[in-house]
């Protein structure tokens, strides 16, 4: 009579944790922490709703970044897109990520995404950036995309960031 072996239930463990670790991660977000990008997601209007209302946040930030010894200066206003899953996929794909870059604009405007031609800019706001300075006021709470397009004098470079707000509170950002 054969005793069972101890190590076969212990090669079955570890069949299964490889397929498990082998499986699809659909939906999954690019958060830090995260594999893979976000899942397209077609535009809808209300997903933008929660977006729209006066709250009591707001997002006070600078700009200060550089590059190979360079400061780079604010060429134009800051916009503020709410993140939604349609923003979230589209700004992972001319971005390469959801939580922050800064990317040539010549390389941003050539990448191409799904259903271009949604029209999401009712819900963007925007501010001038002045002396590398910006506020966004009266703002709900929920997840945001900053965008700023700077320069060093030389070709300009967007920078993204996703900043969270929370009601009665200030997020301070530096770009």
């Amino acid at each position: 009579m054969s005793r069972p072996s101890l190590f076969a239930p212990l090669s079955i463990l570890a069949a299964a944790a490889a397929l498990t670790a082998c499986a699809p991660t659909t939906g999954m977000s690019s958060a830090p922490g995260m594999a893979g990008p976000p899942r397209a997601a077609p535009f809808r209007a209300a997903d933008f709703d929660w977006s729209t209302p006066v709250g009591t946040a707001a997002i006070e930030g600078r700009v200060a970044f550089g590059r190979d010894g360079q400061s780079f200066d604010c060429t134009g206003s800051v916009a503020l897109t709410p993140d939604t899953p349609y923003t979230r996929a589209r700004f992972h794909t001319l971005y390469g990520s959801t939580d922050q870059a800064a990317i040539p604009e010549a390389v941003v405007r050539a990448r191409t995404v799904a259903d271009p031609n949604a029209d999401y800019r009712s819900f963007v706001r925007s501010t001038t950036c002045q002396e590398g300075r910006f506020r966004f006021d009266r703002l709900p709470a929920g997840g945001w995309f900053l965008i700023t397009p700077v320069s060093a004098g030389g070709d300009r470079v967007v920078l993204m960031r996703h900043v969270v707000t929370r009601a009665g509170a200030v997020a301070n950002v530096t770009l």
